[in-house]
């Protein structure tokens, strides 16, 4: 029954039109010298601009090539005849193109100045600069990509190992707007169930019954539960497992974090106390990113500078998904590393007896639980590497491939459906009116279009797209 549906339209914002907002243009290379560069042109007068500065041998123009098709040519200042670049020209008329707008790509030598000159000659020919993210936001409000893949170009760019990519991928080839979508489907066809029972409520149509609802909706919250778990997974696969490397002074905490990145990062001497800061670093461990703190030694001091670095050291303890314990091998342990065992005992925490080397023998005492290795001869470092990554991968700690990345703003929304699939229920159980359910039906189908960007605003996109580069 699609009646309710009729009557009452999920409400979407209208959107901008892309070509009143003018042609837009930006250097989509990473700022430097390179080989090459490029400039992308967009908008409706994006082959009128690129045919006024492009021209080649034959003195052909940009309104004489057929779309997607490559030409080497020279970029020209029409005010002054001045030759600037010989460059390769890409051009692309809609709708098939990144921004279903017309887009034209000058592929000029790699040098920052070249650059910006074409930059600005194509300005002074009637083009903007592009806002932040600004072609992946008309991208998607000429319909090309929904939200969740418009944010899942920006994890693609940012992905710094194999599985975050893997996942940021498959979102950008709809995997989370498919399930969304498929939610957003259901409430709306029992949303106009419901709202025609009300209509005909004298009638004998066949409506679903309210055991039916009832299924309905817990099946709708399990699976919307789901998707919720799989935010830890995006966390860790876009920022990293957090991993606290922790213990008392001089047990060769930044010596370990030196080892496991192969690199002197952090200062090592023989006096206690030397670190007073927090030191993060990514590591990337078989495909999995750890975000790892190296942080101040824990013990009661005087020193108000490394008492601050002992509260960011609390801090960091509280943040890790993983604590990376380090202890004095070359002697037992005294009541304050057993207090410092004691208090991460509730984390998921691996205890490291550094310093091995200095032992003479394999270690008696059976009751120090813990992996033995030497930050200086490396010794225990392969078996440490593996004992990390097999917590990780057991799902110990959250991480692995998921079909997308489930960012804050889609966890807060899932949350909000989550609870109006709850009230939906709980008045169905209350035997409250029908017109209460529909209310929070509405409210979560409005949810999950905004995180597809069914129904969005003005302000959410440009807090969503700001943080894209120039050129995308």
């Amino acid at each position: 029954m699609k009646r309710g549906l009729e009557k009452r339209p999920p409400q979407v914002e209208k959107k901008r039109d892309p070509v009143s907002d003018g042609t837009i243009c930006a250097i989509a290379t990473p700022v430097g010298e390179g080989g090459v560069g490029i400039v992308r042109l967009s908008g409706d007068r994006a082959i009128e601009i690129a045919s006024r500065v492009f021209v080649t041998k034959k003195g052909r123009t940009v309104r004489d090539f057929a779309s997607h098709t490559l030409h080497l040519g020279a970029v020209m200042d029409p005010s002054t005849g001045e030759r600037l670049d010989e460059v390769m020209l890409a051009v692309m008329q809609a709708p098939r193109t990144y921004t279903r707008l017309d887009t034209v790509e000058v592929y000029c030598h790699g040098g920052a100045l070249l650059l910006h000159r074409v930059l600005d000659l194509l300005i002074r020919q009637g083009a903007r600069i592009a806002e932040p993210g600004e072609f992946t936001k008309w991208a998607f409000l000429n319909g090309r990509i929904d939200l969740t893949q418009a944010e899942a170009v920006l994890e693609l760019i940012r992905s710094k190992t194999e599985a975050a990519q893997r996942a940021a991928l498959a979102q950008l080839g709809g995997g989370l707007h498919r399930r969304i979508n498929s939610f957003r489907d259901e409430l709306l066809q029992l949303l106009a169930e419901v709202e025609a029972g009300i209509d005909f409520t004298e009638e004998d149509l066949g409506f679903l019954t309210e055991e039916q609802i009832r299924i309905q909706l817990t099946g709708l919250a399990e699976r919307v539960e789901a998707v919720l778990k799989t935010a830890e997974s995006g966390k860790a696969l876009r920022e990293g497992i957090a991993t606290a490397i922790i213990g008392p002074p001089n047990a060769g905490k930044s010596s370990l974090l030196n080892a496991l990145l192969m690199q002197n990062r952090a200062i090592v001497t023989p006096i206690p106390g030397t670190t007073r800061d927090v030191i993060e670093e990514y590591l990337n461990l078989d495909g999995i990113l750890l975000r790892i703190m190296d942080t101040a030694g824990l013990r009661e001091t005087d020193d108000l500078v490394e008492r601050e670095g002992i509260l960011r050291t609390r801090w960091a303890i509280e943040q890790a998904d993983l604590v990376l314990l380090v202890l004095d091998a070359s002697h037992g342990l005294d009541p304050e590393e057993q207090r410092l065992v004691d208090e991460t005992a509730k984390k998921q925490t691996l205890t490291i007896f550094n310093k091995a080397d200095l032992l003479q023998d394999e270690p008696q005492d059976r009751n120090r639980e813990g992996m033995y290795i030497s930050a200086l001869t490396g010794k225990g470092l392969d078996k440490l590497r593996e004992a990390i990554s097999l917590r990780v991968r057991s799902g110990i700690v959250t991480c692995g491939d998921r079909e997308a990345m489930v960012n804050n703003r889609h966890k807060a929304l899932l949350l909000q459906v989550k609870a109006a699939l709850h009230n939906a229920k709980t008045s169905l159980d209350e035997k409250a009116s029908s017109e209460l359910i529909t209310v929070d039906l509405r409210t979560a189908i409005d949810r999950l279009g905004e995180i597809t960007g069914a129904t969005t605003t003005e302000d959410l996109l440009d807090k969503i797209f700001k943080g894209f580069c120039i050129g995308k």
